[in-house]
């Protein structure tokens, strides 16, 4: 039944349906064989894998995903699911997804899933046999493709990196997946926050680079029907092209500062509150949310081992005993009063350009103790973001700082940017060629080298 998904048979080696994945999947195959072996073994993927797909692995082996975990029973099913489905935004987009990539791709033998932010999958469409066939290897609607729950897939990088992307065969950190190509693009909201993710599965004729394309062009066509549903509900708002204000809370503006290993706090006027972990999550993820979370959503960004509802109200209702009642309302949870946050001004430093702002904000991970989801995604989007802003700029100075905080300490292509901007005649610049020999042994040449060239 499983090979019915790829389409028939695996490609031969050799053979060459878009860019060589005979040659993919012999190195893809071998370097299976090193992740078996572990230890020392690790540091010989890089010859053998794409960039991206390298790092993906080896964020799933940090991660602690077996490679031959078997499908399991976990995931969000029935009613659940479908409560889920019809409240998320990708709800309204279903009959143009349908229309544009549906309709066409099922009738080719391949399938289309569609996904949440998070790498949920909200539905799968296809032949009932090729649906049925994904279903043994995990492509269930409510199962999760994160990369977090099951190593490196198209989804699951989708969702980590924002960027479209396509995995093939072996190239799965999951044995069991090894038989599927898959080509996904993200589908973003008008504010640029990822909302949903598609794929096109199926065998090799995934592999193509129209398929692809053809994917990319229905995501944006997402975003542009998302785009103009925005604007046409903020004209509708007050016939002024603008939504009412919110009314202000009687004690003033409120900050939530979640960034660093300090304990979150909430600030209300001239006081400063402090917060427990899980009352710091839900309102940093109602800031991130100003549509609204029902309490299905809410909890899975903050437990996606299924955390039951009973248990999202009670802790709402000991939150509200913290920051006042007219905080946040209710059917869906969302906040009633402005709501700062040290997150919101990293992100606004980032959009400016202001390198040096985002270095001094960046107090450290975003609720670092935190495992929630939700909280992983934003901490994920952040740090990526201020890596790429600090490795662009070529300043010193914030090459200087980046390399002396905990992330970028072992950040060889941050190192080689330090490195360039230093007079090879300075002690400094031997100070950091010595750093970078370190990181060369202590993570292997090849691995430093993909870091500094290819990521």
């Amino acid at each position: 039944m499983v090979s019915n998904i790829a389409g028939g048979r695996p490609p031969r080696p050799g053979v060459e349906p878009g860019a060589q994945l005979g040659a993919l999947e012999v190195y893809a195959a071998q370097a299976h064989g090193y992740l078996s072996a572990g230890g020392d073994q690790l540091a010989r993927l890089a010859g053998l894998l794409r960039p991206a797909v390298l790092e993906s692995w080896l964020r799933s082996v940090r991660g602690g995903i077996d490679p031959m975990d078997a499908v399991d029973g976990r995931g969000l099913r029935g009613a659940d699911l479908q409560r889920y489905l019809q409240a998320h935004p990708i709800a309204a987009l279903m009959p143009l997804i349908d229309k544009l990539l549906v309709q066409d791709t099922a009738r080719t033998g391949l399938i289309v899933v569609v996904a949440d932010q998070f790498g949920r999958v909200l539905s799968v469409h296809g032949g009932a046999e090729q649906v049925a066939a994904a279903a043994q290897i995990g492509l269930r609607a409510g199962d999760d493709l994160s990369e977090r729950r099951i190593g490196t897939n198209a989804v699951g990088l989708v969702v980590r990196t924002g960027r479209a992307a396509w995995i093939h065969g072996p190239e799965h950190f999951l044995h069991r997946m090894h038989q599927l190509t898959g080509a996904a693009a993200p589908v973003h909201d008008p504010d640029g926050r990822l909302v949903g993710v598609l794929m096109i599965a199926g065998g090799v004729r995934v592999a193509k680079p129209e398929i692809l394309a053809l994917v990319k062009a229905t995501a944006t066509a997402a975003e542009m029907d998302l785009l103009l549903t925005a604007m046409r509900s903020g004209e509708r708002g007050t016939g002024r092209g603008r939504r009412d204000p919110a009314p202000p809370h009687p004690a003033g503006r409120l900050a939530l500062d979640v960034l660093g290993l300090g304990q979150p706090q909430l600030s209300v006027a001239d006081d400063r509150v402090p917060l427990s972990q899980r009352h710091a999550e839900i309102l940093l993820l109602l800031a991130e949310h100003p549509e609204g979370l029902g309490a299905d959503h809410l909890a899975l960004l903050l437990d996606d081992t299924d955390l039951d509802t009973g248990t999202i109200r009670a802790a709402v209702s000991r939150l509200r005993a913290v920051v006042g009642p007219t905080v946040f309302g209710s059917r869906p949870y969302r906040l009633r009063v402005p709501l700062a946050t040290d997150v919101e001004a990293l992100r606004a430093a980032l959009d400016s350009g202001d390198v040096d702002s985002a270095l001094r904000l960046y107090a450290g991970p975003v609720l670092p103790r935190s495992s929630a989801p939700g909280i992983i995604d934003i901490r994920d989007e952040l740090r990526v973001r201020l890596r790429t802003a600090v490795l662009g700029s070529g300043d010193a100075a914030a090459l200087r700082r980046w390399t002396a905080c905990p992330e970028g300490r072992d950040d060889a292509a941050a190192w080689a940017a330090y490195r360039a901007t230093v007079d090879r005649d300075s002690p400094l610049y031997a100070q950091i060629e010595a750093k970078i020999r370190v990181l060369d042994r202590r993570l292997g040449a090849d691995a430093t080298r993909m870091q500094r060239f290819g990521s």
